[in-house]
This record gives C-alpha cells, sequence and structure tokens, in this order.
C-alpha cells in the first residue's frame, strides 16, 4: 500500500496523539511543523519536519514556513490531469492527502487587553493557506478544522481505507466557513469604517435552540468573536436550558436596567416588552416595586437586577412562575433558595451593554444602524409652567423605559415605578389611553408621562389633562408642537422637549 502523507500544524492538539497514531498505523506519513512536530515526537511518533519537505528554512520568526509550492502543489495538483501530475512530478512534489490545521487562537486575542501589535502577530497566514489549497481541491484532499472531526474521519478510513467525498465536502465547506469568520473578525479590528463597502460577520455558534420564537421554527445562538457583550459570556447557574425568546427578553430586559448604573434598578419584560421597571433602595423594595408595576403580566416573564440578589428578594421571587431571573451575582444562601424552582433559570451576567450597532435582517439585505445608546443634552421646558425638580427627575426615569417600549410608546411613571406602560400601537392616543388608565389602576398619586416621539395633534395633551398627568417630556419636532403647547399652557402642564426621539420598532 503506497504511503499518504497528512500534513499538521495545530495550535489546539487535543486528541491529536491518539489520531495522529492512528494514521501512522495507517501507513500516512506525519509531516508536521515546530511545536505539533515537537509534540507528536514526544509522544513517539515519527513526524519529518515541514523543512525537509521544502527544502527551505523556517524564517522570519515562523511567518514563512508552509508558504512554499511543495506545500501548496501537493495540496493544489488535480490527481487526474496528467498535466497536473507530470508537472509535480517534474519539480520533485509530493502530493498530500489530508490536512490538520486550527489556526493561531486570533478569536481569543482579539479583545484581549493587548496592543495593536500583539494581536496583528495572532494573525494566521499560513494555516488558512493550506486549509483553503486542501479544501479547494477536495475531491482528493481531506481537510480538518475542528478535533470534533477525527472521530468521523478516522471511522470511515478504518472501514473503507479513505474519507467519502460527502465527506471530503462537509469539511471542505467548514473551512471557508471558518476562514470567512475569521477574516472578518481581523477586518473589523483593522478596518476603520462604521459602514465598510462589505458587511462582514463573525460569530461562533454556542448552541442549537430547541426552536425559534415557534415550536415549527428551527434556531441556533451564536455570539460575536469580535465583541465582547451582556448575552455572550454569561454563567447558567440553575433551570432548563434557554430558548429563542429568552435570550432576546434577557437582551433587552439587561439594557433596561443598565440604564440605571447608579441606582438600584429592576426591570421585568414579557414577549419583548418591559412591563416594569422601578429603582429602590434596597433589593427586596426593587423588585418588590417593579413586581407591583404589573403583577398580572409578570406572571411567566423575566426579571433582571443590576444588583446582587439576597435571600429575602430570593424568597419574594419565588413566590411568582418567572422564566429567567438575572443579576451580576447571588448570595449563596438566595442561590440556594432560587434552586428550589427547578426549571427557573439563574443567570448571572458578567458583561456590560456594549453593542455599538443595531443589525436589523430584511429579506434579501440587513439594516444596519447605530445603537440608541444616548440621551439628549439639550432638554428645555417649553411651557410657562416648569416641571418641579422632583418631576424633572420623574419625566427622565420615564424616559429612559420609553426608549425600550416598541412604538408608538409612552410611559407613565411616579419617578421611582413605571407603572403605565403602552406600546407596540399604530397612533399615539391609543398608547396613551392604555398607559394611562394601567397607572392609574396601581396609584392615585402625581404622574408623570414620556413619549419615544413627538404628538402629531394636541389630543395626548388633552387627554393627561383630563386624567391628571401633572408633566410631560417629549421629543417635540411636529409641524404642530405649538398646538400641544397651548394645549399644555392652557391645562398648567409642564412639558419638556427633548430634541430626540427614541423609536424602538
Amino acid at each position: 500500500m503506497s504511503k499518504k502523507r497528512a500534513l499538521i500544524s495545530v495550535s489546539d492538539k487535543s486528541g491529536l496523539i491518539d489520531f495522529a497514531r492512528f494514521l501512522e498505523e495507517q501507513n500516512y506519513e506525519l509531516v508536521s511543523t515546530g511545536g505539533t512536530f515537537k509534540h507528536l515526537k514526544e509522544a513517539g511518533l515519527s513526524p519529518i519536519q515541514i523543512d525537509e519537505v521544502t527544502e527551505f528554512p523556517e524564517m522570519l520568526d515562523g511567518r514563512v514556513k508552509t508558504l512554499h509550492p511543495k506545500v501548496h502543489g501537493g495540496l493544489l495538483a488535480v490527481r487526474s490531469s496528467e498535466e497536473h501530475m507530470s508537472t509535480v512530478q517534474q519539480h520533485g512534489i509530493g502530493l498530500i492527502d489530508m490536512v490538520i490545521v486550527n489556526l493561531y487562537p486570533f478569536f481569543e486575542n482579539a479583545n484581549a487587553d493587548i496592543s495593536l501589535n500583539e494581536k496583528v502577530e495572532f494573525i494566521d497566514i499560513g494555516g488558512p493557506s493550506m486549509l483553503r489549497s486542501g479544501a479547494k481541491n477536495f475531491n482528493s484532499v481531506t481537510v480538518i478544522t475542528d478535533v470534533q472531526d477525527y472521530a468521523l474521519v478516522q471511522q470511515e478510513i478504518a472501514e473503507n481505507g479513505n474519507t467519502t467525498s460527502e465527506t471530503r465536502k462537509k469539511l471542505a465547506g467548514k473551512v471557508f466557513n471558518l476562514t470567512a469568520a475569521y477574516d472578518a473578525a481581523i477586518s473589523r479590528m483593522l478596518l476603520d469604517e462604521e459602514y465598510p463597502q462589505y458587511l462582514n460577520a463573525s460569530y461562533k455558534k454556542v448552541s442549537d435552540l430547541r426552536y425559534g420564537e415557534n415550536p415549527h421554527q428551527s434556531a441556533a445562538f451564536y455570539a460575536s468573536t469580535t465583541e465582547n457583550g451582556a448575552m455572550k459570556d454569561f454563567e447558567i447557574l440553575g433551570g432548563k436550558e434557554l430558548s429563542f425568546n429568552n435570550l432576546r427578553d434577557m437582551d433587552l430586559c439587561w439594557k433596561v436596567v443598565n440604564e440605571f448604573k447608579d441606582e438600584m434598578a429592576c426591570c421585568a419584560v414579557k414577549h419583548s416588552t418591559p412591563c416594569g421597571v422601578a429603582v429602590g433602595t434596597s433589593a427586596l423594595e426593587t423588585y418588590t416595586k417593579t413586581f407591583e408595576c404589573d403583577p398580572v403580566s409578570i406572571f411567566g416573564g423575566i426579571i433582571g437586577m443590576n444588583f446582587k440578589v439576597d435571600a429575602a428578594t430570593a424568597e419574594e421571587l419565588n413566590k411568582t412562575f418567572l422564566e429567567i431571573v438575572m443579576a451580576p451575582d447571588f448570595d449563596e444562601d438566595a442561590l440556594e433558595i432560587l434552586k428550589k424552582k427547578k426549571n427557573l433559570r439563574i443567570i448571572k451576567i458578567k458583561n456590560a451593554v456594549s453593542d455599538a450597532q443595531t443589525w436589523v435582517k430584511v429579506d434579501g439585505g440587513i439594516l444596519v444602524q447605530g445603537s440608541d445608546s444616548e440621551f439628549s443634552d439639550k432638554i428645555e421646558t417649553v411651557t410657562s409652567a416648569k416641571p418641579s425638580a422632583e418631576q424633572e427627575k420623574a419625566l427622565l426615569f420615564a424616559q429612559r423605559v420609553v426608549k425600550y417600549v416598541k412604538s408608538n410608546a409612552i410611559v407613565v411613571s411616579n419617578g421611582v415605578q413605571a407603572l403605565g406602560i403602552g406600546g407596540g400601537q399604530v397612533n399615539r392616543i391609543w398608547a396613551t389611553e392604555h398607559a394611562v388608565q394601567r397607572a392609574k389602576e396601581k396609584f392615585q398619586g402625581d404622574l408623570v408621562l414620556a413619549s419615544d416621539a413627538f404628538f402629531p395633534f394636541r389630543d395626548v395633551v388633552d387627554y393627561c389633562a383630563a386624567e391628571g398627568i401633572k408633566a410631560i417630556i417629549q421629543p417635540g419636532g411636529s409641524m404642530r408642537d405649538d398646538d400641544s403647547i397651548t394645549a399644555a399652557n392652557e391645562h398648567g402642564i409642564p412639558m419638556m422637549f427633548t430634541g430626540m426621539r427614541h423609536f424602538f420598532h
């Protein structure tokens, strides 16, 4: 049986020795580089160094070792072409039947606290080149980038003497899938353009999901290889696996509580909409106030808190059926209490919100925009009546919440609770009516109102006056702003303009 050749150069050496030993037993000659050669040699295998094949020394601190015609000719030569076979024989190029390469750990270092020059050294050149050459010639060459594929390749060789054409094609596809993500990550690091000519994405699958928004939709969860973020490295401390809808709701929930960096804040989310938000001075008080915002909708919802959860709060949380409780930390006693609910997902969030852009898929394309992470610093009172300091604080609280409610969006608040949330309506007066009535069912004191966009007519102000709303904040910018200002002056309601809209579709 003629000897085949496998070229091996890996950073992840797990499982390699057993697989390489199998290849030697199957009459493969092992060709290797640097640390991989040493690893194989120390295990008692008989690899040969790459420079014995190329007859050219490794140089430039290892940057050039496999970029050679005797490597790429051996990978790219079409076995069925007489011309190709004559050419490689003429130049003394041996054929390479298998490439086992995983790349320099650029993904792991793209966000590391190191200099740009140090990150550049983690950009692999020879590895992707060998993989791409072997993958292009998948009719004859088996390319392996994932240690999980050793078992399949070993099984097929043991049974058939070679891998199947179907497997080689699939493994070739995995090569280009990997190198596309790898190059995208490098591009995002080097290309200082907010909206480059080509939109590159580099995400790695975290897990398959049971289904998507509905049971008939398939789904998977991917995490960015180039960015940190709250939904990337969270820790599941208890409960069953997460669903597609869970992850979407978690993202929104964590973004809401992160708006309140200097206060203890809690948010309840149901169907990608906040159903309660509150700030407080203790963990238990803050959660209790959130629950009071909407004791009905919170059932089966998600709770996010920007503070450590204690035992007393955990006891209160367990009184309601919840899908998820998420926080930056949990007391040991709190964890023990929460884990009594077998299916409750307990999530420890490690990272702050970091999204710089929002991507929205449309049929045949994708929309990209900067994330809505700002608030206006040019808020002005446009009415004769001025809000009190207490009212202004309440208005700013409501404004931070309304940004995360689907447009048309209205939030009614007493300053520490989002008691009435009206969103997703096709006109603003309906959203206002819903929010105001929900708030008044639960609170009889002074209430203020925030809107995500301007009032096209004075009807919202008139309704607020009739229902006893004490102050209003909105972006302004309507052709009929004067009508709303006149109405507010007639009713003696202070109204503030921010000059900044917060649509959330």
